[in-house]
């Protein structure tokens, strides 16, 4: 069996491709951003990349996995113990996405093949003056763990907010279905942030843009076209993010073909809202996501 960590550039960007087996996963040294991941390198990938994604330094490319970090979305969305964390302009989604994060470590065996990528603040981060580490693991084998493990290095407590950005490959949105959801309560932020509860499964009829609250651990998307069901098993996130820009939207986004919404969809396990993380000083916080696709005929 194939097990390899190999250097890449990607358009100009560094980064690593894993591949165990069959499967392949891309990932940008900028940002610590997964770009694409195939189960099967003869079929589907099951985490999305713009055919139009441009690779620029210090901005976030479009598709697989951005990580939102040390808060997500507008700051003035998030709690006060977060928005008093920052002393200037704030940039969407945080800082993280941006910046090159360090590869501490990597390794393969028969089970899995590992890297384990770091942003260091341990010395505070551009408007955010604050001393603390985040690290992501990624194991891929017969499935994909990805762990974004916290770390607070200063000696007052430190708030943050977090989102692993998944955007994933469907084979037409309208085929698509998510299972989970049913009875959570969620902000519709395309209603004046309305405060509404999932009835049934959530299926895709028009742009979708939600914030889900105490989510369970696991949550599925079943894709008819593709006659696959992908499992998304958290821990350490109790909120979710639901998000597809439809057709007026994907006009306007940069890096995003016009046709595009029809193929992705993004669903981000993350801690936002109130289910932000509390750091002690010393104190640490793993958010864990575990992706796995089954067939469904």
């Amino acid at each position: 069996m194939q097990q390899s960590i190999t250097p890449m550039t990607f358009s100009g960007l560094a980064g690593w491709r894993l591949r165990f087996g069959q499967a392949q996963l891309d990932i940008c040294q900028q940002g610590g951003q997964i770009l694409s991941y195939f189960p099967d390198i003869e079929q589907p990938p099951l985490i999305w990349l713009s055919d139009c994604a441009e690779y620029q330094q210090g901005q976030s490319v479009r598709g697989g996995v951005p990580v939102c970090w040390p808060w997500f979305g507008d700051i003035q969305r998030n709690p006060y113990a977060l928005q008093k964390m920052t002393t200037a302009d704030a940039p969407f989604h945080g800082l993280a996405r941006t910046l090159d994060w360090q590869l501490l470590n990597s390794s393969a065996d028969s089970h899995s093949v590992q890297v384990c990528l770091q942003l260091d603040a341990s010395k505070g981060l551009a408007s955010w003056p604050h001393a603390a580490t985040v690290q992501l693991h990624v194991e891929l084998g017969e499935r994909l763990t990805l762990r974004l493990d916290n770390h607070n290095l200063g000696a007052q407590p430190l708030a943050i907010s977090q989102a692993l950005h998944t955007y994933f490959a469907v084979s037409d949105i309208h085929q698509v279905k998510v299972q989970g959801l049913e009875g959570c309560a969620y902000y519709e932020t395309l209603e004046q942030w309305q405060l509404r509860e999932q009835v049934g499964a959530l299926r895709f009829s028009g742009e979708t843009d939600r914030v889900y609250l105490q989510v369970p651990e696991h949550l599925q998307i079943v894709d008819a076209g593709w006659q696959r069901r992908i499992h998304l098993r958290t821990q350490g996130s109790r909120s979710a993010i639901v998000w597809n820009p439809w057709i007026a939207k994907a006009h306007t986004l940069n890096g995003f073909a016009s046709h595009a919404w029809q193929q992705m969809l993004c669903l981000e396990s993350a801690n936002v809202l109130d289910d932000y993380v509390l750091l002690a000083p010393g104190g640490r916080h793993r958010l864990q996501l575990e992706l796995q696709s089954t067939a469904e005929f």
